[in-house]
């Protein structure tokens, strides 16, 4: 009896499919729980005082690139939930993009608009990331009325804060940048122009190492 030989087509063929098949297979899926996330490196010296850790709605204000060490680890997960056209929003919205992408997250984007804020965030927490990231001062009254009902999900608020944050919300912003609801007092005068890419950026990612280091429910204010 004969054993039939494939031509050598047919061969690279299959394996090419079945190496499709894999790089699929390895791509992360959202359905399938996955194990709590750890950070990639550490923070460097400045970020916070080791032996005075920061207390609950603490503002901490670390050395400018103490965070720069400290990356998601594979396969995290981040839904940006965001709000508003204005440029602000937009240039905080770009900076999470630009994080994401250079960091390799696996990120997605929940946009609410008015009417709909409160249930745009509970499809965001029904998404179960690692971290939601919240951009638009908009969202800021309706993130307090829900945060503290889903402690086991994490927040990070940049370019404002909420004024009583549970331990789940960390809030990343600077001087002009403390929008804290409506009718609420700030810590700073709101300054549109203070909405700079570099800041934006180090929002997200000095917001993004706190978080991931287990220092949450804070301020990190930048300098």
């Amino acid at each position: 009896m004969h054993q039939r030989v494939r031509p050598a087509w047919v061969v690279a063929v299959v394996l090419a499919i079945v190496v499709l098949a894999s790089g699929c297979n390895t791509a992360d899926d959202w359905s399938r729980p996955h194990a709590a996330p750890t950070p990639v490196g550490t923070l460097g010296p400045g970020f916070l005082n080791p032996a005075a850790p920061p207390s609950p709605e603490a503002t901490i204000t670390p050395s400018p690139g103490s965070w720069n060490d400290v990356h998601p680890p594979s396969g995290y997960r981040v839904v940006l939930l965001t709000a508003g056209d204005d440029a602000q929003t937009q240039t905080l919205v770009t900076a999470v993009r630009d994080w994401a992408a250079a960091e390799k997250v696996s990120l997605k984007t929940v946009e609410a608009a008015s009417g709909s804020y409160v249930p745009k965030i509970t499809e965001a927490i029904g998404l179960k990331p690692d971290l939601i990231v919240s951009a638009g001062n908009t969202l800021i009254d309706p993130l307090a009325l829900v945060t503290a009902s889903h402690l086991d999900q994490q927040f990070l608020v940049v370019g404002a804060e909420l004024a009583e944050p549970t331990a789940n919300v960390t809030a990343a912003d600077w001087t002009g940048a403390s929008f804290r609801g409506e009718g609420l007092g700030m810590s700073s005068n709101y300054d549109a122009s203070t909405f700079t890419p570099s800041r934006a950026a180090n929002a997200i990612r000095a917001g993004a190492a706190s978080v991931l280091t287990g220092h949450t429910g804070i301020v990190v204010w930048l300098s």
